[in-house]
């Protein structure tokens, strides 16, 4: 069951990661939305205005990717911290990954 427990630390671990990298990507697109708004109404080269344009759409294109990536990293520590309760294992991984779960 040690084993278990520690796969449970790490799949806490895991999805605390991605909800970071989303949010730190949603933060991002934002930020480079701003910039755009800023280059367009100061009239910025085109050029410059294409390649932040494009910042900015590949850093859209990374949020899905990241709500993906989170759910299953969720479903798969939904499904371990439920195997461990069914077995009634006790442990510190268990509080971090209810909590990281709420």
């Amino acid at each position: 069951m040690a084993a278990t427990l520690r796969s449970l630390g790490i799949k806490t671990r895991t999805c605390r990661r991605a909800v970071r990298e989303l949010r730190s990507y949603e933060e991002e697109v934002e930020k480079e939305a701003a910039k755009t708004a800023a280059m367009k109404e100061r009239g910025a080269d085109p050029y410059d205005l294409k390649q932040q344009e494009n910042v900015l759409a590949e850093s859209r294109m990374m949020i899905p990717d990241c709500h993906k990536r989170l759910e299953a990293t969720l479903a798969e520590l939904e499904a371990t911290l439920a195997e461990l309760k069914e077995s009634g294992e006790q442990g510190d991984e268990i509080g971090e990954a209810e909590s990281a779960i709420t």
